[in-house]
C-alpha cells in the first residue's frame, strides 16, 4: 500500500530540515524564525494571534519567537492601537532585508534542488499551490 500521509510527513519534515540547514549556516537564523519573520511580511503588520494562526503554532510559541527576533532588532512589537493585551507586530528594515536576502537565497537553492532531482520546478510548484489551495478551501 503506498503510504502518501507518511511520505508528505516525510518530505516536509526533510524540506524544512534542509531549510533549517540553509537558514542558520547562511544567515545566522533558524527556519523557524525565518519563517515568523516570512509571515509578518507577508500579513503585514499583526497581533500574535493572527501571527500563531497563520503559522499554526501555539500563542505562546510565537510570544517567545517574537520577543527573540524583537531584541535581535528584526521586528518592532507596539501596543495595538485597539488596546487590550495585543500587540502589533511589524518587520523591522532590517528584518525586511533579512527576509528579502535570505528569502530569495532560500527559494534559489530549493528551485534548485527540486529540479536536480528531475522534477520540473514549475510543474511542482503549482501542484503544490493546487494542493494549498484545496486544503485551504475545505479548512475554511
Amino acid at each position: 500500500m503506498k503510504n502518501l500521509g507518511l511520505e508528505l510527513h516525510t518530505l516536509v519534515s526533510r524540506l524544512e530540515q534542509a531549510g533549517d540547514r540553509i537558514m542558520r549556516a547562511d544567515h545566522g537564523l533558524s527556519y523557524r524564525r525565518f519563517m515568523v519573520l516570512v509571515m509578518v511580511g507577508e500579513l503585514g503588520a499583526s497581533t500574535q494571534r493572527a501571527l500563531a494562526d497563520g503559522l499554526g503554532v501555539t500563542e505562546p510559541s510565537v510570544s517567545r519567537m517574537v520577543g527573540t527576533l524583537a531584541d535581535s532588532g528584526l521586528l518592532s512589537v507596539l501596543p495595538d492601537p485597539a488596546g487590550g493585551n495585543r500587540r502589533r507586530i511589524a518587520l523591522t528594515d532590517a528584518g525586511r532585508h533579512l527576509v528579502d536576502r535570505a528569502g530569495s537565497d532560500l527559494v534559489q537553492r530549493l528551485t534548485t534542488f527540486v529540479e536536480s532531482t528531475g522534477v520540473p520546478f514549475d510543474t511542482y510548484f503549482a501542484h503544490t499551490q493546487r494542493l494549498n489551495a484545496a486544503l485551504t478551501d475545505t479548512t475554511s
